[in-house]
């Protein structure tokens, strides 16, 4: 008797839970910001300031390379005194070049903060239109297919990504 009503309260259970299952999708951020036109004008614009401060960096490590070579040229015609005059200038130079290098491309940098500037408000307008497709068809979970390295096979029925950009107006 107890493993009949222990059988029917799970049965009963499991057709409950199946009742109340949860609703996910999957969307690609990469196939969504490959499709909105700020995003690709961006990366445009941070690729050729980026290129610009990388030619002022090389040319900076250039002049240090250049100076280091007519060190080693001068180096026996040099007094103590010079040599190290001239090893602390190549050492200051090199300072300000890796200086340099940090204040355009270090994590806190300059580069960093411009996309951050270009990026949040496209991230931001791609999360609202996540959140309020999400909830107007009830998922509970949404994964973005892009970065989830587990997802082996998803159906395209599940994918939202034409939804958001949609929403987005694009």
């Amino acid at each position: 008797m107890k493993k009949t009503f222990f059988i029917i309260g799970l049965f009963l259970t499991l057709a409950l839970s199946s009742t109340y299952a949860q609703r996910y999708a999957l969307i690609d951020m990469e196939y969504i910001l490959k499709n909105i036109p700020a995003y690709e004008n961006a990366n445009k614009q941070l690729e050729t300031t980026s290129q610009q401060w990388q030619k002022e960096v090389d040319a900076s490590a250039k002049e240090v390379e250049n100076m280091y070579k007519q060190y080693q040229a001068d180096l026996s015609k040099l007094s103590a005194s010079q040599k190290t005059q001239r090893e602390n200038a190549i050492v200051a130079k090199e300072k300000d070049v890796q200086t340099l290098r940090n204040k355009y491309f270090g994590p806190e940098g300059e580069l960093f903060k411009r996309r951050e500037a270009f990026m949040k408000p496209i991230q931001d307008n791609i999360y609202n239109a996540v959140k309020d497709i999400s909830a107007a068809a009830g998922y509970m979970l949404v994964i973005d297919r892009a970065s989830a390295t587990s997802v082996i096979f998803a159906s395209p029925e599940i994918d939202i990504s034409d939804q958001v950009l949609a929403k987005l107006g694009y």
